[in-house]
């Protein structure tokens, strides 16, 4: 059986249009790393305030995939059902997640963690930020 392991845990996002750059971050205890992955990524789009087209840089392979793969389409057809028929983990948060699909034109993309990625290095470090402030 598998279980996973809650730990004190932090997110980060950057926002960017045009010139314009905010970061957001957070933190929680008692969480798990997917938790995290999602929590980011759907603050980020609370923020945006009219539909758009959106690019996501993540170096979530649960995020990315599940949208590049199909997952969340094949977790709808089976009513939030994985496919060995147990509920999906984190449904809620792929719920709002999933919503903000049909609002916005989103393209997800996977990129390297913990390398040479300007940004993607900038969130690990605002996620770190929150969790030493918990």
């Amino acid at each position: 059986m598998f279980s996973a392991t809650l730990v004190h845990g932090g997110w980060g996002a950057i926002l960017m249009y045009q010139e314009h750059k905010k970061e957001i971050s957070g933190g929680q205890k008692d969480t798990t790393n997917n938790i995290m992955e999602l929590t980011a990524v759907i603050e980020a789009l609370k923020l945006i305030k009219f539909p758009c087209h959106i690019e996501i840089y993540s170096d979530s392979a649960y995020v990315v995939n599940a949208f590049l793969q199909g997952w969340v389409e094949n977790w709808l057809k089976k009513n939030w059902r994985t496919a060995d028929g147990s509920p999906v983990k984190n449904k809620e948060l792929w719920e709002t997640l999933y919503q903000f699909t049909k609002t916005h034109d989103i393209k997800f993309f996977k990129v390297k963690g913990h390398s040479d990625n300007e940004y993607n290095n900038r969130c690990d470090e605002l996620a770190r930020n929150a969790i030493a402030s918990l």
